[in-house]
């Protein structure tokens, strides 16, 4: 009686279930596979660890650009297709100044300002780094996240703002119109050439059974800078008048306007904290990759939309924690696939946890 009442469950969770079937499965395949790879000596410890660090670095970037994602949606009820332009325009913004700062009497102040366009002067000759020249790099971050402020605001205030009451559609088609204006506007200033930006920055060896996992300079200016900035999210959010009328906001556009709260004013603080956010997300990205194009907030963009999605649509803290889990799935999986389809990867990843848990990780809980 027990095994038959034991088989009809499992068979009903089966039926009702099938994500969650579906994700054992496939679950269980990989590690068998992981397993055997490793007693085998295909795969190893180091390589392992080096595969999972990168993906932690990828996560971290993805998630505090999907910070400001996520926030424009619980607050404006719309996706924000310019979100990657805006990451794109901090990274240019931030590194001019970076360059300018590094280089200045050493080249042109032209090529400085548009970060070695065409080939005019390189950040590895110019010795760019965390180490070599902090206060460059500093006063790249902080420009990048002002100018991204900057650029959010006005396009606020002369494209998004004459039509805030029109319904999602129509503020989602504007946000791809602003994205493709921003997008070819940075490649005719800045040319559509990728350029390294840094130096090779010092790193220490991290040894694992097998091997070790080098961790330099840059990794750790990630993690200290995309951390820094996430607690100051959450104490933002939770210990803040300004945090409690956003979260209010998010629950009841309408009951936080009769209550009182200026709904105008926190928009404005959205626009600034997702844009100074992004901003800075998108110099550190440059900074922990070393090259940068006119591109890569648009090709980042879908899987900051796709963390966001994961994590609950409107949850900043799903936001984080689904931009880990894109960043991690995009670089591990490429222990069982091509390269070149480690993105389809961390979609399919998000597809199966959707139909596992469909509302998100965090169960779309609105800004916080």
């Amino acid at each position: 009686m027990g095994i038959a009442e034991t088989y009809t469950r499992g068979r009903q969770f089966a039926i009702t279930r099938p994500g969650s079937v579906l994700l054992a499965l496939v679950g269980v395949v990989l590690l068998f596979d992981l397993v055997a790879g490793l007693a085998t000596g295909e795969h190893s410890f180091s390589g392992i660890g080096s595969l999972v660090w990168d993906g932690l670095m990828r996560g971290l970037v993805v998630g505090l650009a999907g910070i400001g994602l996520s926030m424009t949606y619980s607050i404006l009820n719309f996706a924000n297709f310019a979100h990657g332009d805006y990451i794109t325009a901090g990274a240019f913004s931030g590194w001019a100044t970076t360059y300018l700062v590094a280089g200045f009497g050493r080249a042109d102040v032209g090529a400085l300002l548009l970060v070695g366009a065409g080939g005019s002067v390189f950040g590895g000759t110019l010795g760019i780094g965390v180490t070599t020249t902090p206060l460059a790099v500093v006063a790249g971050i902080l420009v990048a996240g002002v100018a991204t402020v900057a650029l959010a605001l006005f396009v606020d205030r002369t494209t998004f703002r004459p039509i805030r009451d029109a319904d999602g559609i129509t503020l989602l088609i504007t946000s791809v119109g602003v994205a493709f204006a921003l997008r070819y506007l940075m490649q005719f200033v800045f040319g559509s050439d990728v350029r390294g930006t840094t130096s090779q920055p010092p790193a220490i060896a991290l040894y694992l059974v097998d091997g070790a996992v080098r961790v330099n300079a840059h990794d750790i200016a990630l993690v200290v800078v995309a951390g820094s900035l996430m607690l100051g999210v959450h104490l933002l959010l939770q210990m803040t008048k300004l945090g409690k009328a956003m979260r209010a906001m998010a629950d009841n556009e309408d009951l936080a306007q009769i209550t009182g709260i200026p709904t105008e004013r926190v928009i404005r603080a959205v626009w600034v904290i997702g844009g100074g956010l992004t901003g800075m997300a998108g110099y550190m990205f440059i900074l922990w990759k070393g090259t940068l194009g006119f591109n890569d907030g648009w090709l980042l963009l879908l899987l900051i939309f796709a963390a966001v999605i994961l994590g609950g649509i409107g949850s900043i803290y799903g936001a984080i924690v689904g931009g880990l889990a894109i960043g991690l799935t995009a670089s591990v999986s490429i222990i069982w696939i091509p390269s070149a389809f480690a993105r389809a990867a961390a979609f399919f990843v998000m597809i199966v946890l959707l139909l596992v848990k469909p509302e998100g990780l965090f169960s779309g809980r609105s800004t916080a």
